[in-house]
């Protein structure tokens, strides 16, 4: 264990690591975080407040990035990680959008309202 720790001290310390630090490949992707974290944010938020349209553009958009991502070389796995993140969790939006525009949700929410508001 030691050993380890101290192989990736050195790892931490190498001119290589450190030119990986200060390069597009290492800050873009740092950067595009913001938006997965911003949709995971929003999971728990209610469903009319969902765009249909930003989130379709935004998975697409990951989608095209993903693929950039394992196509550029060498491969740039953590804006791969960071689109895989935004697609999966712009697709749990999508289906809230969905079924709350489309299978009944809107319709439920009105129902329970109104027993609400008649207790």
């Amino acid at each position: 264990m030691a050993n380890f720790g101290r192989r990736l001290i050195e790892n931490l310390k190498s001119p290589q690591f450190r030119e990986y630090l200060m390069s597009t490949h290492f800050w873009g992707p740092v950067a595009n975080w913001g938006i997965p974290i911003a949709c995971l944010m929003d999971i728990k938020k209610d469903p009319k407040i969902i765009s249909g349209t930003m989130t379709t553009a935004l998975i697409l958009y990951s989608c095209v990035f993903m693929r950039f991502a394992w196509k550029v070389q060498p491969r740039n796995m953590l804006l791969f990680a960071c689109h895989f993140t935004n697609a999966s969790a712009q697709g749990v939006q999508g289906g809230r959008f969905i079924r709350y525009h489309y299978l009944g949700g809107a319709e439920a929410e009105a129902e329970n309202q109104k027993q609400l508001n008649a207790a």
